[in-house]
């Protein structure tokens, strides 16, 4: 059997140059890689979306990753489009029918679940946007301290400076059926997490019955650690074999 291809999702304040590191060990693997982008505007949208590219661009069997919010995208896209075989997060939501990213970071001791969002994210407005709806930036100080304290000074600037925003709105929409009840899932925990917390992605993992792997990373691994991420998604194409 050929190698699956592979697609990865990024999340919110990311684009697909967040999967560098993976993508580039992936291909020097032999595999077909694909970054789409992901919209950042609303989980049934951006996984109808995503669901497109896959029909579009994909031939055969698929592995399909998602990192943070993009794991509640690919939740939804892996029901809609091509031959998705296997799912993985990478520090992920995985919501079930009816949850969304508010709701699941209640309680979680996110650095995210604060009263004033406006201690943690600059909100901007954006042309055509629905009434009460923004677009949400992580604050420099964010980035610092919780979204990727474990990289490097460089590192933290270059994702301050080229973050792409997420509508406020998104993270409020209920996410739709899941492909995670009907396919195999492997799941990379970040004990160092401090956007979604080790203990909020274990309970999410273990109800999607998920492989789980652990790594002392924090909220972006598949920068930290992209070893491990790597290792995650090539064990999820091997088992398709």
């Amino acid at each position: 059997m050929p190698n699956p291809t592979i697609v990865l999702v990024h999340g919110a304040w990311a684009d697909a140059s967040s999967w560098n590191p993976v993508i580039s060990d992936l291909r020097a693997r032999g595999f077909t890689v694909y970054a789409p982008p992901n919209l950042l505007r609303g989980v049934t949208g951006d996984a109808a979306y995503v669901a497109a590219f896959l029909a579009q661009h994909t031939e055969g069997p698929v592995v399909l990753a998602g990192h943070s919010y993009g794991g509640a995208v690919v939740s939804g896209a892996g029901l809609g489009g091509g031959d998705v075989r296997a799912l993985v997060y990478v520090d992920a939501f995985i919501p079930d029918e009816g949850e969304n990213v508010v709701g699941l970071l209640a309680g979680s001791g996110s650095a995210l679940d604060v009263p004033d969002p406006t201690t943690v994210l600059d909100i901007v407005g954006y042309p055509g946007a629905p009434e009460g709806d923004a677009d949400a930036y992580l604050k420099a100080s964010t980035v610092r301290d919780f979204f990727a304290q474990d990289l490097s000074e460089t590192d933290q600037d270059l994702i301050a400076a080229g973050q792409r925003p997420i509508a406020l709105a998104a993270n409020v929409i209920a996410a739709g059926p899941p492909a995670w009840q009907s396919l195999p899932v492997w799941s990379v925990v970040g004990t160092e997490d401090r956007i979604i917390p080790p203990a909020l992605q274990r309970r999410m993992s273990e109800r999607a019955q998920a492989t789980i792997v652990e790594t002392a990373a924090g909220h972006v691994s598949m920068l930290a650690a992209p070893d491990v991420v790597t290792g995650t998604i090539v064990a999820a194409a091997e088992s398709l074999s």
